[in-house]
């Protein structure tokens, strides 16, 4: 399977160097479970995209620090690409920013979350079954770091996961779109610096309790898993 890995920032050179781009965490993440797994990757905020939209076989959409409702000719595009890959019904993933555009995109809502910053490691309950989750518990535990939430998902969805805080983290459109408010990518230790570098900006109090949550155990593998079941699905 041909990946298109759709990157939609650039970290730090300090955070880069360490932890790679984001590009870089999905290729670790995803390729130890998948050894014909190839990527490609393309760089949507210099409007690099597929010749055509079977360049690939499927597509990611990456996090992001921007916001889907930002006014910015990239995000534009890159709203096109996700209705005309839509249209077609090709497989698609969305992590974090990509769950929240693909929303947009498509007929939902986007919005600054009244409750702040969501960061550190976030439980979230299932609402429904689907194949490719195989055997699951009731929850699974992913990192996060936003303040935008996903408020209407789009005509047709189905929301397959939230919490309280993030009652929309997780939704499903036919068999070809799967989309997670969350990062299986992030390693513990990229999520702890990006934290203290945000501190002032999160509020010390919640980045305090965020930094304590990221030494338990998350679910990043499982969740690799369900992604790679989800793309390989008929």
């Amino acid at each position: 399977m041909k990946l298109g890995l759709l990157e939609t920032d650039r970290l730090e050179q300090s955070l880069r160097k360490k932890y790679g781009t984001y590009s870089e965490m999905f290729q670790k993440l995803l390729s130890p479970l998948d050894d014909q797994l190839v990527f490609h990757v393309y760089d949507v905020i210099r409007f690099e995209y597929p010749k055509n939209i079977n360049e690939c076989d499927a597509y990611l959409i990456t996090g992001s620090k921007a916001s889907p409702y930002e006014d910015k000719a990239w995000i534009r595009r890159l709203e096109e690409e996700i209705q005309m890959l839509h249209a077609n019904k090709k497989k698609l993933i969305g992590i974090c920013f990509g769950h929240q555009l693909i929303a947009q995109a498509l007929g939902g809502t986007v919005k600054k979350s009244d409750l702040g910053w969501g960061v550190g490691l976030s439980t979230r309950r299932w609402f429904q079954e689907k194949p490719w989750m195989g055997d699951t518990e009731e929850t699974f535990k992913i990192l996060v770091s936003h303040q935008d939430q996903v408020c209407h998902i789009p005509p047709g969805a189905e929301c397959l996961a939230g919490s309280d805080f993030c009652p929309k983290a997780s939704f499903q459109m036919g068999q070809h779109i799967l989309t997670f408010q969350g990062h299986a990518e992030f390693q513990p230790a990229y999520l702890r610096d990006l934290i203290t570098g945000r501190r002032e900006i999160i509020g010390v109090s919640r980045a305090e309790q965020a930094l304590q949550s990221l030494d338990l155990p998350n679910d990043h593998q499982k969740i690799a898993r369900w992604i790679l079941a989800f793309l390989k699905a008929g």
